[in-house]
């Protein structure tokens, strides 16, 4: 990885859940004029789903590019005759590694579009955490899920565009789609609009398949007061643990603020494995209840930030493409960070005494899932020490 582009002049807005999130996004699609890319992990065909579809035909449907490009397996309901009016409508649909199950194993078709990113005329751009779905886990539920989203402004606007330009060119080469690539010359905006600092960050198989982890290292390591990281699903190599050991015991403060409920179990009660080791370095860990905790954020020392769509896990920072930016600004670091400290008001503490009566049966449960997600991830043919688990 070269050495990170942090770019002056941006402006950033830190978008809460899908309650602000996606009237943002679907105001600037319908004020779209020239081109749209959107890329997305799950496309849920439900309201939300639904708007978003119906915004982004009628820009197709006035003369607008429009460009979505959804993973093959995220998105794997979302209706043949839902992409079929898409396409009669104008808008060019393309899947992702469509192809997922089969009775001979390939380890290129678990390497998945995990990237939530939205370029508007080359002049807006949206990243984060947040996938095309209804923001409520499921009928019933009192709250959102906990996730992030921002909106960007500004010169870091040309790398965006440059990345979703090029990751379309890509698959509709491969889905024999030439003539879907011919008109893509749109010049963004790199006009300076704001004084926050960023850099974008992406993860693919090819050049970039360690930058997120890297970035996060070098904040880590730099820090002197403060980590506050929200991960979904936590689940890091030695690399990364033995980073945050570090700054604990250097008197750091690390907060971990992690999912309290279990979506996906194996995952759930590996990351619980590291539990002790991580508390027994001081390292404080709070379990959201409220709802389901999607995010993808940290913030260090009150001015460094990140928001995006990478986990830390095996999934994120060894299969996925992932799409994540770095913010060097106090105003929106101490803007994450206040949010970050509402979500610890709904979650569980996880004190090393509590810790500490966990029963064998939960401590073998932990471990089983650990070892589980180990093997698995030594089937992929990962060999790199920093993303072991």
């Amino acid at each position: 990885m070269k050495r990170l582009e942090f770019i002056d002049g941006n402006r950033i807005a830190l978008l809460h859940n899908g309650t602000e999130y996606f009237p943002a996004l679907e105001t600037a699609i319908d004020e779209a004029r020239q081109e749209i890319h959107l890329e997305t992990y799950i496309f849920k065909y439900d309201l939300t789903g639904i708007s978003i579809a119906n915004a982004l035909k009628r820009a197709a449907q006035r003369g607008v590019a429009v460009h979505l490009l959804i993973d093959g397996y995220g998105s794997l309901d979302f209706p043949k005759k839902a992409i079929q009016s898409l396409l009669t409508s104008g808008v060019q649909v393309l899947l992702y590694r469509q192809e997922v199950f089969s009775f001979r194993f390939r380890r290129h078709r678990l390497r998945r579009l995990h990237r939530k990113l939205a370029v508007i005329d080359g002049s807006i751009a949206f990243i984060g955490g947040i996938n095309i779905i209804d923001d409520y886990y499921k009928l019933g539920e009192s709250s959102p899920r906990f996730d992030h989203a921002i909106k960007i402004e500004g010169p870091l606007l040309p790398t965006i565009h440059s990345a979703a330009k090029r990751l379309w060119m890509l698959v509709a080469w491969a889905h024999f789609k030439k003539r879907w690539t011919a008109h893509l010359e749109l010049e963004p905006t790199a006009t300076p609009v704001g004084n926050q600092r960023a850099a974008f960050v992406i993860r693919d198989n090819l050049r970039h398949r360690r930058d997120i982890e890297r970035a996060y290292l070098k904040a880590i390591a730099t820090a002197c007061n403060e980590i506050i990281i929200a991960n979904a699903y936590f689940l890091p190599g030695r690399n990364f643990r033995r980073a945050l050991i570090h700054a604990a015991r250097r008197g750091v403060s690390v907060i971990l603020l992690l999912q309290g409920k279990i979506e996906y179990r194996i995952q759930h009660h590996a990351t619980r494995a590291l539990y002790a080791n991580l508390l027994d370095a001081g390292i404080k860990i709070y379990e959201y209840q409220k709802s389901y905790l999607h995010a993808k954020v940290a913030v260090i020392d009150h001015y460094w930030s990140t928001v995006g769509s990478s986990n830390i896990d095996p999934f994120s920072l060894f299969m996925a493409r992932e799409a994540n930016v770095m913010i060097v600004d106090q105003a929106f670091a101490l803007e994450l960070r206040a949010s970050l400290q509402q979500a610890m008001e709904d979650s569980r503490p996880v004190s090393r005494k509590y810790w500490g009566k966990q029963s064998w049966i939960s401590r073998s449960l932990n471990w089983i899932s650990y070892y589980i997600v180990r093997i698995l991830q030594g089937m992929l043919g990962n060999g790199q020490e920093s993303t072991r688990v």
